[in-house]
Parts: C-alpha cells; structure tokens; sequence
C-alpha cells in the first residue's frame, strides 16, 4: 500500500513541475501566427518578417511564435485575408486598395495613382487622425485589425515588354495589377488595359505574351525575375507604398492584452527595421537591372506632368462615387 501512496504522490509531483514550468514548454499554450505573402525569401519585406519573428519570439519568451510562408505559400492576399476573418491565426500585408474592396471605401484613396509626391507625406498621412479613423473602420467593418502601418514596401514602378518613354505609350498595353478594383482603375485612365491576376502567375503570362507589363517596387520586380522576359524599367512610382500588416480581429481579440502590445510593438519595430535595409537594397537592384540588359527610363518632365494629369480624372471617376464628398481635398490635407 506503502508503495502504492508512494508512485502516487510521484505522480503528483511531476504534474506540480510540469505545471510550474513556464508557458514556453508547453505547445498547447502556445501561441503560433503564420504570416503568408507573396514576397520571395531575401526581399527587404521578407528580411522584416524574419526579424518580426525573432523579435516577437524573444519578447514573449516563446510563448508567441511565427511561422513565414513567402511566395504565396497560403495562397493569395484574398485568400489569407478571408482565412483572417474565419478566425484563422493568419498574417499578411495589406493596403488601402484591398480595404476598398472589403467595405472601407475612402481608405482605397491612398492607392490612387500620383497621390503623394514624396515619402514624407505617405507617412504623414498614414500617421494622421484621419487615417486611424480609418483603420477603426476596418477592424468594424472587414473583422481586419492593422497591427502595423509603417512598413515602407517601395515606390511601385512599371516594367514592360516594350518601351514606354510617353503617355501614348501605355495605350493598349496588358499590365498585371492586383486583384482590386482601385488598382485597375488607376491603369485605366493611364489608357492601358489593366489584367488583375495573382503574382505567382506572372512570369508565365509576360514570357507567353499574355500579358506586356506588371507594376511593383523593384525589389519585387527583379525577385520575381519578370526581367527576364520583360526589359524595360519605367520609373514612375505612381504610388508610394507604405503597407499595413494586419491579423482578423477573432484572433486579435483571442490574445491577452499583453500578448496584443507584444504583437504590435514587435511588429512595428520589425517594420522599422525593414524600413532601413529599403534604401540601401533599392539601389543595389537598379545597378542590378542595368547589368542584366534591362532599360531604365526616368520620365521626362514632360511624360511625368503627361501622367500626373492623366491620373487626375481617377479621382472623379463615378465608380467612386461612394467615397466621402471632398475626400480628395481631405486626404490632401491630412499628409500635409
């Protein structure tokens, strides 16, 4: 019997240690976040996404852990964001344009084509009041709550089969966008035809003349090796992309307070981080285009006044006749 009370009260000491030990031992108090994006491994996104995780995972002991999925691994921007509202622990980057189309229609404006002039006054913006009225907008109306919004992806630009040196040029031409409504307008009134498809399906379609362009910041550009079959660079950075890194609002709202500001504040810093290795990387894939027989072409002033003009008419256009009256004017204000 002696025995019996002996392997018992064992037993009960093993539970105590167990239970004493901290929450990082054990899996199921764990908690795991997978951050799906189109980005290739090595692109300046994906470099914060790693020091995200090292930082998260080091703050909270490793009772919070990432998983990174880059070249589409979880499937689209859609698709991650529809799993985010299922209540999945999924992760991704996002912007204004996405946003539009789930419901927040005035925050599409910061996609429109030649809004900003500067970085200066995309941060600002993304800074101001009218912006985090915004954001509280799609975390009540798209179930999306935006953890981070100072990740500054890249200037967006527009490589093509063909030259594109005037406002003519782009007439006609097949140019894959992403899967929003406000991206596909801001090419249209450029006069090109706007293809909305996946990333992952672009190599393909340029290299089989399905298409004759694609636009991005140039470290998605050269990582998706689309100059292989696409040599000519226009610079025009018809948007300045700062992006948003955002969770659904179920999973957000299933964490401790403390786990929130770990979350945030990690990624935050990550996107500081990020910010910082952009500049120096940008240059260095320019050099990079060059060497490797891609034609760089700055706009003239002429073309660039051509294309700032053009790009006026996107923000009257009747399809967003839903924004807020005087949106344009408003936003204007705000980055100042």
């Amino acid at each position: 019997m002696n025995r019996v009370f002996k392997m018992i009260a064992m037993a009960a000491a093993v539970a105590a240690a167990a239970c004493s030990l901290s929450p990082a031992a054990s899996a199921a108090d764990q908690v795991v976040l997978r951050v799906g994006y189109a980005n290739n491994p090595g692109e300046p996104f994906d470099l914060g996404c790693h020091k995200w995780k090292e930082l998260l995972e080091e703050r909270s002991k490793g009772t919070m852990k990432i998983e990174l999925y880059p070249s589409s691994q979880l499937g689209s921007k859609d698709d991650v964001m529809d799993m985010m509202v299922a209540g999945e622990p999924v992760s991704t980057l996002t912007d204004g344009a996405f946003f539009y189309d789930r419901g927040v229609k005035d925050v599409g404006i910061v996609f429109g084509p030649f809004l900003f002039d500067s970085w200066e006054q995309a941060f600002k913006l993304n800074e101001s009041p009218w912006y985090q009225e915004q954001m509280d907008k799609v975390a009540q109306t798209a179930h999306l709550k935006v953890i981070a919004a100072n990740w500054r992806y890249g200037a967006r630009h527009t490589l093509t089969t063909k030259p594109v040196n005037k406002l003519a040029d782009f007439k006609g031409l097949k140019i894959r966008v992403p899967t929003n409504v406000i991206q596909v307008k801001g090419f249209e009134v450029l006069g090109a035809t706007p293809t909305p498809m996946a990333l992952g399906d672009v190599y393909t379609a340029l290299q089989q003349g399905a298409i004759d362009g694609v636009e991005n910041p140039l470290a998605v550009l050269y990582n998706g090796k689309f100059h292989e079959v696409a040599k000519y660079l226009l610079l025009d950075g018809h948007v300045y992309n700062v992006t948003n890194l955002v969770v659904g609002t179920p999973f957000f709202d299933s964490l401790t307070p403390e786990q929130q500001k770990m979350l945030v504040d990690t990624c935050k810093e990550a996107g500081e981080y990020q910010n910082s290795l952009q500049e120096g990387i940008e240059a260095d894939i320019l050099k990079k285009f060059k060497e490797e027989g891609v034609t760089v072409v700055e706009p003239s002033p002429e073309f660039k006044k051509e294309l700032i003009e053009a790009s006026k008419k996107f923000y009257t256009l009747p399809e967003f006749k839903d924004w807020t009256p005087g949106l344009y004017d408003t936003v204007k204000k705000a980055m100042q």
